[in-house]
């Protein structure tokens, strides 16, 4: 499976067709590279993810700058931003607002919490108990708060950022599959290598309380992000490619050590983020390679390993690749 990161491909064509999607990704590397170091595949994931309009679930052990990545996304694409922490005693109403009685006027006024914003960062999600996360469903859905039979649009570019530990399981609520299928991406952040550990050392020394703020991110020039966006839905596929990625999705259905295969929600996803990565590539087709790139992310959290599998030490990428390997590529 490609391997190939979105921010460093070298595109030789298309050179009109993709302008916003090349002066996006231009300076992102700018920018983001004067912030943190290495950890790009991870960012074109994450701008894939706002560029698709779609949610990311971020698994990673702490301090390897999830949140951090998130924050300066947001600066570089002029996004309002706004933090939760999962603890178990987080209500509703805590993230998604609630209604006030005023004094003297005689009325409840509502008072907008956290997820009115472009880009939330909701921090260790299975730390909040099943019904606060189930109050994220209408958002990541629906893109809208109900409260007291009121509906109240969310911003444009609202995004939820959802991180998780891989490691640390006490006190914590396993999302549902119904939730886990709301995400666009599960993205998985690694540690740094030793350089760009090391680079990184050498950027805090001088840096202050933060480095984002001495950073001073350049945001994108208005109208620029929207552009980059009309242009990926602009992608074309050919029709054998509608075919090969239903049977990819298709496949994990039926595929023997999986008691739960992707849904059809799965397959547009596919769809979706295979354009965004044609773009990166500075095309204005999806090829194959899109697809099978898209195959980790966009699946890995939409399917189940039955127990004999996990016995065996498989997991879910790896099951994914054992499925690519198994689906004819077709030849155009």
């Amino acid at each position: 499976m490609s391997e190939k990161n979105p921010l460093e491909q070298d595109g030789q064509t298309q050179e009109a067709t993709l302008r916003a999607t090349r002066e996006l990704l231009a300076q992102a590397r700018a920018e983001l590279g004067r912030v943190i170091a290495g950890q790009s595949e991870v960012i074109g994931e994450v701008l894939v993810a706002v560029l698709t309009q779609g949610h990311v679930l971020v698994e990673g052990v702490p301090g390897i700058a999830k949140t951090l990545i998130v924050k300066s996304v947001s600066r570089l694409l002029g996004l309002s931003f706004q933090r939760v922490q999962g603890t178990p005693d987080l209500m509703p109403a805590d993230i998604l607002g609630t209604s006030v009685f005023k004094p003297g006027a005689d009325t409840f006024v509502f008072h907008a919490g956290p997820v009115f914003t472009n880009l939330l960062l909701v921090d260790e999600i299975n730390r909040m108990p099943p019904r606060t996360q189930a109050a994220l469903l209408e958002c990541m859905e629906e893109r809208q708060v109900t409260s007291d039979v009121v509906v109240r649009k969310l911003p444009r570019w609202f995004t939820v950022f959802a991180t998780q530990n891989p490691i640390d399981f006490e006190g914590t609520y396993p999302l549902p599959e119904a939730q886990l299928d709301r995400f666009l991406l599960k993205i998985k952040v690694s540690y740094p290598s030793l350089d760009e550990e090391r680079k990184m050392l050498e950027r805090h020394r001088g840096a202050g309380i933060s480095l984002l703020d001495s950073a001073k991110i350049q945001p994108l020039a208005e109208g620029l992000l929207e552009a980059a966006q009309n242009e990926i839905r602009a992608i074309r596929l050919e029709a054998d490619l509608y075919g090969y990625i239903l049977d990819l999705v298709r496949r994990t259905r039926e595929w023997p050590m999986l008691a739960l295969g992707a849904s059809p929600r799965a397959a547009i996803c596919l769809l979706r983020v295979a354009q965004a990565f044609a773009a990166f590539g500075n095309r204005d087709y999806v090829i194959p390679d899109d697809v099978k790139r898209a195959v980790l992310p966009v699946l890995r959290h939409r399917i189940l390993l039955k127990p004999e599998a996990e016995l065996e030490g498989f997991d879910a990428d790896r099951v994914l690749n054992d499925v690519v390997a198994a689906v004819a590529v077709p030849r155009g």
